[in-house]
């Protein structure tokens, strides 16, 4: 016998497990989706980043536009806790999955999976390495002084 629906009869509505799965579904698919922000905007901030260092580095000036304290404190601030909070993500990823409780339901890593997370790391680290590079070298390149005197060797 076949089991099909003949053409032009109605399929019987959905169940309401059925319905929580997909709803459950499409929750996930949202936490996913933000796991991809999440590694989307550390390069956007690392790009933001390199491009102020490189801005700044050729500049004997005091700072104006996209440079001025105003903006880029609160860029610095935001940049380094968006990188210590994926750390924070990292790290406890990490070390839920060496639980011994997690035995029964760890699963070997995709190569994509893997590439992923190192990725999310080098972009946190880096991007703590340029705000700090940034915080270190700003008054070295924006002084409001003369500039310094250079000595002229013999």
């Amino acid at each position: 016998m076949n089991a099909s629906p003949q053409p032009g009869t109605a399929s019987p509505p959905p169940s309401i497990a059925a319905h929580a799965a997909g709803v459950a579904g499409f929750a996930f698919t949202i936490l996913q989706s933000l796991c991809t922000a999440v590694l989307a905007v550390s390069g956007i901030r690392v790009a933001i980043g390199l491009t102020a260092l490189a801005a700044a580095s050729g500049i004997y000036a005091p700072a104006k536009g996209f440079h001025q304290d105003a903006i880029r404190i609160p860029m610095l601030a935001a940049g380094a806790l968006g990188a210590i909070v994926n750390l924070a993500v990292l790290f406890r990823v990490w070390a839920l999955r060496r639980r011994a409780s997690a035995s029964w339901r760890r699963r070997t890593l995709s190569r994509k999976e893997r590439r992923s997370e190192r990725l999310q790391l080098v972009l946190a680290i880096l991007t703590l390495v340029l705000v700090g590079l940034e915080v270190w070298t700003h008054n070295l390149v924006h002084r409001t002084g003369p500039p310094p005197a250079h000595v002229a060797s013999p």
